[in-house]
């Protein structure tokens, strides 16, 4: 994995793919999520929720997007979210591992932070795998189901907000670093 990585952290491949990434999050909230929240009554969508819920509230959201809000979170928002994890855990893998290589780290044991982003890709798909099951099967969802995907939901968001705030503090020290050699 670490010469995967090695061979694609060229500053081009990063950049682009760090602009299609943040196109597709972008879409996402000024498209594909209000559609859905139009139906919502101002409820958030499971995919918001970084502590999870429970089945009362699944079932209260299901309830009032109805046949046809649940539609547009199945057929519009889901598809756009099953592009997004792909492009999350490639484009900021390969972020990480330019960062640990412009501070010379890529090869120590730092390198494993480049994984980060690829759980939070994996929790994502679970997640998202869960949500179309219980769109498919409401309103005869299980409450393990919900459970599950709600654990996957929380664990998506705590890898997220380790990845953020990791790629931060890299950041900081690269531009430390900076700082440091431009006084020299």
């Amino acid at each position: 994995m670490r010469e995967l990585i090695r061979k694609n952290i060229t500053g081009k491949k990063v950049l682009i793919l760090f602009i299609i990434t943040n196109i597709v999050y972008v879409f996402m909230l000024a498209v594909t999520i209000p559609a859905v929240m139009l139906y919502s009554g101002g409820m958030d969508l499971l995919d918001m929720m970084p502590g999870g819920y429970d089945t009362g509230y699944l079932m209260t959201l299901f309830d009032k997007l109805g046949e046809a809000g649940r539609n547009v979170y199945l057929y519009k928002q889901i598809p756009a979210d099953m592009i997004y994890p792909l492009l999350f855990a490639m484009g900021y893998t390969l972020l990480l591992g330019y960062v640990l290589n412009k501070l010379g780290r890529f090869e120590g044991r730092l390198f494993y932070l480049c994984y980060v982003p690829i759980f939070s890709g994996l929790f994502d798909y679970l997640e998202n795998i869960g949500i179309i099951v219980m769109l498919k099967s409401y309103p005869d969802i299980s409450t393990g189901l919900i459970q599950t995907t709600s654990i996957f939901s929380v664990c998506k968001s705590i890898s997220t907000t380790i990845f953020f705030v990791t790629l931060i503090v890299l950041l900081i020290i690269l531009a430390l670093n900076k700082i440091r050699t431009a006084k020299k």
